[in-house]
């Protein structure tokens, strides 16, 4: 996983920016003693005649200098972050994933105090912090202008949390907190908020996969109405919670300011999708919905997903793995073509949608906005593809299709022809496991031969065996004109393995003409000693890096 990294920046702004120690220590140099300033002035008087020397004084402070107390606090913060190999940043102290011991905690905790207009800082997803958090908490009141405190993964015990809570206290300007992936917040939940007061700052609570009993869910929607400016809350992978929804919604009807409501993998039910369906109502604002990998929600928008539809300015609407009947999908049919505002939908493996998706799909045609579909694993048939192939043309703004796992595709490409030569936009195709055959691949090939998809950048053919040599060599012979491909995919089932044909030189011809292209993925095909040595040749000549991934053979 990776974390976020957030940069201030000020627009239009023209003068050179000053460094990121120098903001935060100008203070201290202005209230430096008069001994130093008359010990810097008698440096500077012998400046000359030291001219010869000062190469190998700066090299030995640049690479042999303890950081010890005596030494200027600039230097000190800028000696720390280039040991662990990060840059300063104004307003920012990124530690993230850089292998924190408990001696750089304690350093940290020395740092602090030169440090007084710190906004962000980012601990996240370094071990050793658990246990030693209490030392970096006690000196919060020392950056009281934080407004970003990241402690994502970084097993925090439950004394951890406990100074956490005090702590809070002392940063009445924070607007960002996340505690995802520290299993000891569960049962503890309170212990951390209950510090926050009526009319918090608060903008951004992430506590992912942090093991929350149904307790902390029922304080969670207590503790809603005391976060007006709260504008994403990020659940997820919390799977006891699902009990105490009712509270949880109770207390969205109080975040109109939400944007972004991440409930992925917590447990809800098809009574959940009744609860949030009347908070719905009260989230004019919300932007991203992601109630997906709930199993237990099958069924549940057969009566009651009318709010949904309320939802103007609903951006991503993630379902997928939710377990979606007949039922639901009819319900579902009369609210998505209503989201205009739409860029991502995903209603990926939801079995039981197969049969019934056709209307659904068809609708699809009232979304002009949308940027990605993704209904791999749908069990599709043939009447709900024809009816996406149909409605696909009216999607001009679409970059990411995913339509893997779905058989009928095989043999019916040539539905989507018009949209693979309309698509201007079209950056990510996936058809892996969709058994084409090699029609399949020579009408692909034709299409980009006439000059259409030039914008892809991964295209996913994996795991489509039926497909002969003489495919293979089409398709080859034309990939070369997708000149932004970064990724290809063509690798075989697990269960199979293949000789590489004539059509692998064309591939390798193809590769020296793609500019761009980093990665090829051809897991299980054999490739003969001559053809090996020709990708030798090609590792060697080729300057930029690329990998070809034929794992599997020996």
């Amino acid at each position: 996983m990776s974390q976020t990294r957030k940069k201030s920046s000020s627009d239009g702004e023209t003068k050179p920016r000053t460094s990121f120690v120098s903001k935060f220590l100008r203070g201290s140099k202005l209230r430096s003693s008069k001994a130093e300033s008359r010990n810097e002035s008698n440096d500077l008087k012998t400046t000359d005649s030291q001219t010869s020397d000062e190469p190998q004084k700066t090299a030995t402070l640049d690479t042999g200098t303890p950081l010890t107390s005596e030494m200027e606090p600039g230097c000190r913060v800028e000696r720390f972050l280039q040991k662990l190999g990060k840059k300063a940043e104004d307003a920012c102290l990124d530690l993230s994933n850089c292998g924190l011991t408990t001696a750089d905690v304690r350093e940290t905790v020395t740092l602090l105090p030169f440090l007084p207009d710190l906004e962000t800082l980012d601990l996240s997803w370094n071990d050793f912090v658990g246990g030693t958090l209490h030392s970096i908490m006690e000196q919060m009141h020392l950056v009281s202008k934080l407004k970003s405190l990241r402690l994502g993964s970084c097993r925090l015990t439950t004394e951890d949390v406990r100074a956490l809570g005090a702590a809070l206290k002392a940063l009445p300007d924070l607007e960002e907190l996340t505690l995802s992936w520290n299993s000891k917040v569960g049962g503890n939940l309170p212990l951390v908020l209950h510090k926050f007061p009526a009319g918090s700052k608060i903008r951004t609570l992430e506590l992912v996969d942090c093991a929350l009993t149904s307790e902390d869910g029922a304080f969670v929607g207590q503790l809603l109405p005391l976060l007006p400016s709260l504008e994403v809350l990020d659940l997820s992978m919390n799977r006891n919670i699902g009990g105490s929804l009712n509270n949880i919604a109770q207390g969205l009807k109080s975040a109109s300011n939400l944007k972004v409501l991440k409930l992925q993998s917590c447990g809800l039910s098809q009574k959940s999708v009744k609860l949030l369906d009347a908070a719905f109502r009260y989230l004019s604002e919300l932007r991203k919905l992601d109630l997906s990998c709930n199993k237990g929600l099958g069924g549940g928008f057969e009566d009651s997903p009318a709010q949904v539809a309320t939802l103007e300015r609903l951006e991503v609407l993630d379902l997928h793995q939710c377990s979606l009947t007949a039922g639901d999908v009819v319900s579902l049919t009369q609210v998505i073509p209503l989201l205009s505002s739409l860029h991502e939908l995903d209603l990926s493996a939801n079995k039981e949608m197969g049969s019934s998706s056709e209307n659904l799909l068809s609708r699809l045609r009232f979304l002009p906005a949308l940027k990605s579909l993704l209904i791999s694993r749908c069990a599709l048939q043939r009447e709900a593809f024809t009816a996406f192939a149909e409605a696909s043309i009216h999607l001009p703004a679409l970059e990411v299709l995913n339509l893997s796992w779905n058989k009928c595709v095989g043999g019916n490409l040539k539905l989507l022809l018009e949209t693979l030569k309309l698509s201007t936009c079209l950056q990510v195709l996936r058809l892996s496991s969709c058994s084409l055959v090699t029609e399949d691949v020579a009408l692909l090939a034709s299409v980009i031969h006439t000059g259409h998809l030039t914008r892809l950048r991964k295209l996913d053919l994996s795991y489509n065996d039926s497909i002969c040599d003489a495919g293979w060599a089409i398709f080859c012979q034309n990939v070369w004109l997708l000149k932004e491909l970064t990724e290809l995919d063509i690798s075989l089932r697990p269960s199979t393995f293949r000789d590489c044909g004539r059509w692998f030189r064309h591939l390798l011809c193809a590769v020296t003409r793609l500019p761009e292209i980093t990665e090829i993925g051809m897991k299980r095909w054999i490739l003969p000693p001559s053809l090996e040595e020709e990708l030798k040749c090609l590792y060697q000549d080729r300057s930029s890096s690329i990998h070809f991934d034929h794992g599997g053979c020996q």
